[in-house]
């Protein structure tokens, strides 16, 4: 028999010395049984109380918390980072956690370990709602980003868009195409190790979600701004910002500390494929609220808006019906869109390219290919041209 079973079986009940210095003496009356049950806690898992150490065995430890009987905490459970388990002793007064309140074979198992985990997430709720600055030590790299570690085994993430930008970008250097990718990938790479002030920006329990951020620590002062500004902005509201951070899916725009983001469809009325040819990190830019949520944690910019739609008068000169030349700029699987002015595109749908059957349209027309097309239809509010390419050929 285990050292610990010696010193108390699963399930068994108080002494009778405990007993008697807690509760009265069990009758024959249903009355006075009952009486004592509910002089007992009533435990349900997840509780967490304060009990006294009866007895200590290798690796087991035996504790009073009012309960029907004695808990146990053994294995893993009673592993911890924060108290020193082995100067423990008997008459101590301690703090655990109920994993069940009676086991298969009627034990009461207790925890230490998950006592620490839920301490560890009240500290966390705690130091989101002060603002609290924690260190952080980055542990891994993705696309998106870094994971922290906040304590052992507790991480956390920090987007891309909530790192300083001097860390990620050059100020007044220009970055093209996959260059935005790759440098910030490689700047990502070099933060390994690295111990970063953050502040928790989001943090859901039940998800194990936490979003940090280490702009607000380093941009601190601009809180104040921040909070000013946004009981006074709405949607639709024109403000000047400055570039803090450029994606391959837009720019982010701090507005005296309200941060946001223009998305690539909201950075021009014409297709931008390469973000970094338009800005650089630092540049001063003016932008139009189009939407605030949760608290200001979210915001979305657009740049175009305030910049007059080029297509809506650059349409005005062409006529449904119309033959005009133009340039094959990409092929699709369902047709091919085609250039004939700068800034207007138009879709030549696959059954609009040959009298015949056209499988591919790669076999019809290739990218760069100079084309005569006729206008179909025309959307002003859609941005939208319809083309046919087989009807010039048939003269229609």
């Amino acid at each position: 028999m285990k050292q610990y079973e010696r010193a108390i079986m699963p399930g068994t009940k108080k002494s009778a010395a405990t007993n008697a210095a807690q509760v009265p003496a069990i009758t024959q009356f249903d009355g006075q049984i009952a009486d004592v049950v509910r002089s007992y806690k009533q435990l349900k898992t997840g509780d967490i109380v304060e009990g006294v150490v009866i007895n200590k065995e290798p690796g087991v430890l035996v504790v009073d918390v009012g309960g029907r009987s004695e808990g146990l905490i053994a294995g893993r459970e009673l592993k911890s980072k924060v108290i020193d388990v082995a100067g423990i002793k008997v008459g101590d007064p301690i703090l655990v956690y109920v994993v069940y309140p009676e086991s298969k074979d009627g034990s009461l198992v207790l925890s230490l370990k998950r006592t620490e985990e839920v301490r560890i997430w009240f500290d966390l709720e705690k130091a989101a709602r002060n603002g609290d600055v924690l260190d952080a030590t980055v542990v891994e790299v993705n696309t998106g980003g870094v994971i922290c570690e906040l304590y052992e085994g507790v991480r956390g993430f920090i987007p891309t868009s909530q790192l300083d930008p001097a860390r990620i970008f050059e100020s007044g250097k220009k970055m093209y195409g996959k260059d935005v990718t790759s440098v910030v990938q490689q700047r990502l790479t070099q933060l390994l190790s690295e111990q970063i002030k953050v502040k928790i920006i989001e943090l859901d329990r039940e998800r194990s979600r936490i979003i940090l951020s280490e702009k607000q620590v380093t941009f601190g002062s601009d809180m104040a701004a921040k909070e000013k500004l946004l009981k006074k902005i709405k949607e639709g509201d024109i403000l000047d910002g400055k570039v803090t951070a450029i994606t391959p899916y837009g720019i982010f725009v701090n507005t005296s500390g309200l941060e946001g983001l223009v998305h690539l469809s909201e950075l021009s009325w014409d297709k931008v494929t390469d973000v970094g040819r338009l800005y650089n990190v630092g540049d001063d830019v003016k932008v139009m609220v189009l939407e605030i949520k949760e608290g200001g944690r979210r915001i979305a910019y657009s740049v175009k808006r305030l910049i007059d739609d080029p297509w809506k008068n650059r349409i005005k000169k062409y006529k449904i019906g119309e033959v005009v030349d133009g340039v094959v700029e990409g092929v699709v699987e369902y047709g091919a869109f085609v250039r004939i002015d700068d800034g207007i595109n138009g879709l030549i749908h696959i059954s609009e390219l040959s009298d015949k059957l056209v499988k591919n349209p790669s076999d019809i027309v290739t990218p760069g290919q100079k084309v005569k097309v006729s206008i179909l239809s025309i959307s002003e509010t859609e941005r939208h041209l319809s083309l046919s390419l087989k009807r010039v050929k048939a003269g229609k």
